[in-house]
């Protein structure tokens, strides 16, 4: 064989092993978010209701911030080459583009307090993805609510107390099934914001009745039934009262 021609099949292996190493670094790396979340979430209680307490304060003096903001901005969205990817690149946005609505506006009572009738919080321009600006209406409507997983409510989090809580930990696709069950079954044992059991009566949180839809495959009781024991003869009625105080400490 000569010189060039083993040279150049050395070359075409080195690459063949290294494009794999490649194609996944170039995937998002969520740890400087994970750090983030990790530091600024703890356990806690507000107006009797168990959340996890995200500390805004300290979020916005933490560098960490900027650099999880930057990293989703930038980031080529032609890289999400699958659904686990695509949801929990997305879930991840939206949950970090409302870190960023509540730090930009802090101190505030409430999320809602941030817009008004007429143009409400959910409708402002908070960031960009992809080079195009987004709204968290747009990113929770137009895309995740698509993809047909109605978890998918138990993990996007609007920074209020009856929100489900915010994951201490960045979705990832290699652990998305395992977190969106783990988020879907904690939401729905809290009784004071998920779903409350009085016996046979079944009173879940206004999400269930906000986005009725997204449950019909199952129906909203059966799907409660998958991740809490109910009795057979168990029913629905009303839903509890939605507190909309914002979840920081």
């Amino acid at each position: 064989m000569k010189p060039f021609t083993r040279l150049l099949n050395r070359m075409i292996l080195i690459s063949s092993l290294l494009l794999p190493n490649l194609l996944q670094a170039a995937e998002l790396d969520w740890q400087i978010y994970d750090q983030l979340l990790k530091q600024h979430i703890t356990s806690g209680t507000k107006d009797g209701i168990k959340l996890n307490l995200v500390d805004y304060s300290a979020i916005a003096k933490d560098p960490k911030y900027q650099q999880a903001l930057d990293q989703l901005q930038q980031y080529p969205l032609e890289n999400l080459k699958t659904p686990a990817e695509k949801q929990a690149f997305y879930i991840n946005a939206y949950n970090l583009l409302t870190l960023k609505m509540m730090v930009s506006n802090w101190p505030v009572d409430s999320i809602r307090d941030i817009g008004n009738f007429f143009s409400p919080v959910w409708k402002k321009t908070i960031g960009t993805l992809g080079g195009k600006s987004v709204t968290l209406d747009q990113i929770e409507h137009k895309i995740l609510r698509p993809m047909g997983d109605p978890r998918v409510h138990m993990a996007i989090v609007c920074a209020s107390i009856s929100c489900p809580d915010l994951r201490p930990e960045a979705y990832t696709a290699i652990k998305l099934e395992n977190q969106l069950d783990d988020q879907t079954k904690s939401f729905v044992a809290n009784n004071l914001k998920g779903v409350k059991v009085n016996g046979l009566k079944v009173t879940p949180s206004k999400i269930f009745d906000w986005f009725e839809e997204d449950f019909k495959k199952t129906g909203v009781l059966q799907f409660i039934k998958q991740y809490r024991p109910l009795e057979k003869e168990s029913r629905l009625v009303s839903n509890l009262k939605y507190n909309w105080k914002h979840n920081g400490n």
